[in-house]
């Protein structure tokens, strides 16, 4: 029996091309070929004199990050609004964008859609950048003919949820920033200040006063293990946060321990409903079923607490349970929420319902945030002022003692 060699096809690659056309005119353009001779053939068949073609570069650049996807989201849909077909958006977005893996990662979903694969199917063979949430509604939109409209609310939803922890790294950025100065300056001061005081305090000759001696005990203790100190430090640390990440039950004790910190706790609880409701309000406007929607919102949370919450919701409202009584029996969720879920139920306009719960929290957190900034940061100044004023009246004792005695 014959057997046919079948030939490997060449590895495509982008090529960025310059020429000109029929009438003279610069024109300038990208293809996906072979080769550099494909492109040249290819733009030969359609009349362009080329006299360059180079390779895109696609190495290197920045990661891509949730604010880049929100961004290719808008513009997306707002060209797709415009009437632009899809093929075309995809090319003018991935142009636009300065990072290469983003105009790699566009051109790649584009070369996709081009093939006849359907825009979900294309997300999901990057679950890194579109998670099942932005896959489930594309889908929805594309069986229901609203692309355009979806695509809108897609990108209204990550804005608000970005901008959400955007608001929450803010609050918690000044607090974390004097704290790591703070750290820095007492190292500085047990490892070189407190031992130089040291040496000055030796030619007095005569007992120092409690408090120095305290100092002075853990400044010696510092500087003999300090090596031993930051390794526990870094590693307890890595350890730590390696656990939170892998251990779901590390991540249930920090989420719900998170939840009961004091002015913190009710940040992030109120940022969580918020992301919350807006996910699900999201999910239920693009039609998605109840049960359907609920299997994105839980992760969406961003909370353990609230991801098994919605896990016991979506069992009893499969079951047939109201969405209402099913949140209410959790017991994690505000009153107005519940009264919000109840009256949407009952009007037919949940989704509407949700979202208003959604705004209402994002501007509470936004109040809180504000509120926040004002308050830590004369607290913050109140302890660093007395744990570095006790070290620095601690030393100068025994020259206060010393010029009584004078």
């Amino acid at each position: 029996m014959a057997t046919a060699a079948i030939a490997k096809a060449p590895k495509e690659i982008i090529f960025e091309w310059e020429g000109k056309d029929r009438n003279g005119k610069v024109v300038r353009g990208e293809m996906r070929a072979g080769g550099e001779a494909v492109v040249n053939a290819s733009l030969r068949r359609q009349g362009i004199l080329v006299s360059k073609v180079k390779k895109r570069r696609t190495s290197g650049g920045k990661s891509i990050k949730q604010k880049d996807i929100a961004i290719f989201t808008r513009q997306l849909a707002t060209m797709m609004k415009a009437g632009v077909p899809l093929l075309q958006s995809f090319d003018i977005v991935a142009r636009g964008s300065t990072n290469p893996r983003m105009t790699k990662l566009l051109t790649d979903i584009r070369s996709d859609v081009e093939t006849g694969t359907s825009l979900s199917s294309a997300f999901r063979k990057h679950p890194m950048h579109f998670d099942a949430l932005y896959c489930n509604l594309v889908e929805a939109g594309e069986a229901g003919g609203i692309l355009e409209a979806l695509l809108d609310r897609l990108a209204i939803y990550q804005e608000k949820t970005l901008a959400i922890k955007q608001k929450i790294k803010s609050a918690l950025m000044y607090p974390i920033a004097v704290i790591i100065v703070a750290f820095v300056v007492l190292t500085v001061i047990m490892l070189f200040v407190i031992p130089a005081f040291k040496e000055v305090f030796k030619s007095f000759g005569g007992e120092l006063p409690a408090p120095t001696l305290a100092v002075i005990a853990m400044s010696e203790f510092f500087v003999a293990w300090w090596w031993l100190l930051f390794g526990l430090l870094g590693g307890g640390l890595y350890f730590f946060f390696q656990s939170w990440k892998r251990s779901e039950k590390m991540q249930m004790a920090m989420d719900r321990l998170l939840l009961r910190v004091p002015v913190f706790g009710d940040l992030i609880n109120k940022s969580v409903i918020a992301r919350w409701t807006r996910t699900l309000s999201t999910m239920f406007a693009a039609g998605v079923p109840l049960v359907e929607a609920l299997d994105s919102v839980g992760g969406a949370s961003g909370n353990a607490v609230y991801a098994q919450a919605t896990e016991q919701i979506q069992k009893d409202v499969s079951t047939g349970s109201a969405l209402t009584t099913s949140m209410t029996s959790t017991g994690v969720f505000p009153v107005m929420v519940l009264q919000m879920a109840a009256i949407g139920e009952e009007s037919g306009s949940l989704d509407h319902m949700l979202a208003k719960a959604a705004e209402f929290y994002e501007d509470e957190v936004d109040e809180m945030v504000k509120g926040l900034s004002s308050l830590m940061e004369p607290f913050i100044i109140v302890i660093l002022g007395t744990l570095i004023g006790g070290i620095v009246v601690s030393m100068y004792l025994p020259i206060f003692k010393l010029g009584q005695v004078v």
